[in-house]
């Protein structure tokens, strides 16, 4: 028997558990299911063709090009031999040309490409951490709010129960002579009242379950039980360099920086050697007017001067982007901080309120037993009775609501740091 029952009660034990869900494996569960995930798989392929593509400007090019033209002179020998016939072009011209050529030097181009694609990938991939972080604000607001109803209706149900106890009592008294109708129904009223207020709270409760399932992906039923978080010591208020914005930022420099040797590049002689083969009238002998097979290899160096006269602008183009995004990563510390002074305030608040709510709670209930015996003794009115009832309720909630708010704001500092 002793071992059936260890059994029963250890089932019994496991069985809450099933439908715990804490905060922690809210952000676990929102990370893999949120629709933004997909993303980060799409920026490494697109990320992987690139450098692919910046890879092969080192292969051999092949390029094939023809033309046909009629013009309206031609070259000619301006001497006359006699006896001899010197031969003319024809006004008709024909090329068919194709070309292979390999680049040597390119001045940095495919390089500066290369860190151009892998730059632009640091600052996706940082954008995507910064739009999911946002997700945990979002977990926090549902998690926090199902927490708080989950209290508002305990203690609803709590104080139904008291006043089913009271409106037992009253009709008791009434059955004596000692109380009327009307004190019934101030009762009455206030179970009606209580009973819709549980209805809304459950509706509400409800609601947001449904919110936090499409975030996480996975059906949570209404016996869902979301474990709370203990209440931790002091949050530090810190800068937020740990805040995925700064990796944001970082990334963002170092796309600049690869622009900076992209400009450098372009403004660089290109070397490389090629072959020309082709067929055409005339060939490469420019007094045989017939159809001729010809080849042509050698080293081509070109550099474009043009580059330079939009060069000192680009560079200043340049400087102005790292300046913005200095401006961009104080601001976003500054307005850090400031939130972060913010929450600090609130969590002195509720923990300063906190403090009181103990208390207030336990003199509301003297005020209420008081009440109890002085209805006894017909001193008071079941309309007094039930409003110190409805003062101690309130405090009740409050301190409910107080409680989860400090919560709230120590995951909100946290959020703020980063310190998870």
């Amino acid at each position: 028997m002793k071992k059936y029952l260890f059994i029963f009660l250890a089932v019994c034990l496991s069985l809450p558990c099933a439908g715990q869900l804490t905060v922690e494996e809210c952000y676990r569960l929102a990370m893999d299911n949120y629709p933004l995930v997909r993303r980060y798989g799409l920026i490494n392929m697109s990320e992987g063709y690139d450098l692919s593509n910046a890879s092969k400007a080192y292969l051999p090019q092949f390029s094939l090009s023809g033309r046909a033209t009629y013009q309206t002179d031609v070259t000619s020998v301006p001497i006359s031999i006699p006896g001899y016939e010197i031969p003319s072009l024809s006004k008709d011209q024909y090329q068919l040309l194709a070309e292979v050529s390999q680049s040597i030097w390119d001045g940095g181009a495919a390089r500066a490409s290369k860190e151009a694609v892998m730059a632009q990938g640091d600052v996706d991939r940082a954008q995507f951490e910064v739009d999911m972080y946002a997700v945990r604000e979002r977990i926090d607001n549902l998690f926090f709010g199902i927490l708080l109803l989950d209290e508002q209706i305990r203690l609803n149900d709590l104080y139904l129960e008291d006043l089913q106890v009271s409106y037992d009592r009253i009709a008791s008294y009434m059955a004596n002579g000692v109380a009327n109708q009307s004190d019934l129904d101030a009762v009455r009223v206030e179970q009606l009242g209580a009973g819709q207020n549980g209805v809304q709270l459950e509706s509400n409760r409800r609601a947001y379950l449904n919110m936090l399932s499409a975030f996480i992906g996975e059906y949570l039923d209404e016996g869902t039980w979301l474990v709370k978080p203990e209440v931790l010591d002091e949050p530090a208020i810190r800068p937020a360099y740990d805040r995925p914005e700064m990796g944001l930022y970082d990334a963002q420099q170092r796309q600049i920086d690869a622009q900076r040797l992209s400009i450098r590049a372009s403004n660089m002689p290109n070397l490389g050697v090629f072959l020309q083969g082709g067929y055409g009238k005339p060939g490469l002998n420019m007094f045989q007017d017939k159809f001729k097979v010809y080849a042509m290899g050698g080293v081509r160096l070109s550099w474009n001067f043009g580059n330079f006269y939009t060069r000192r602008n680009n560079l200043l183009k340049i400087e102005s982007g790292i300046r913005q995004i200095a401006v961009q990563r104080d601001t976003f510390l500054f307005n850090n901080d400031l939130q972060q002074q913010q929450l600090d305030a609130q969590y002195r608040q509720y923990r300063k309120m906190m403090a009181d709510d103990d208390e207030i709670i336990r003199m509301r209930s003297n005020i209420v037993r008081a009440s109890d015996a002085k209805l006894e003794n017909g001193i008071i009115s079941v309309t007094d009775l039930m409003r110190d009832k409805i003062s101690e309720q309130n405090a009740r909630v409050n301190k409910a609501v107080h409680e989860i708010e400090l919560l709230q704001t120590i995951y909100g500092i946290k959020n703020l740091t980063n310190n998870r």
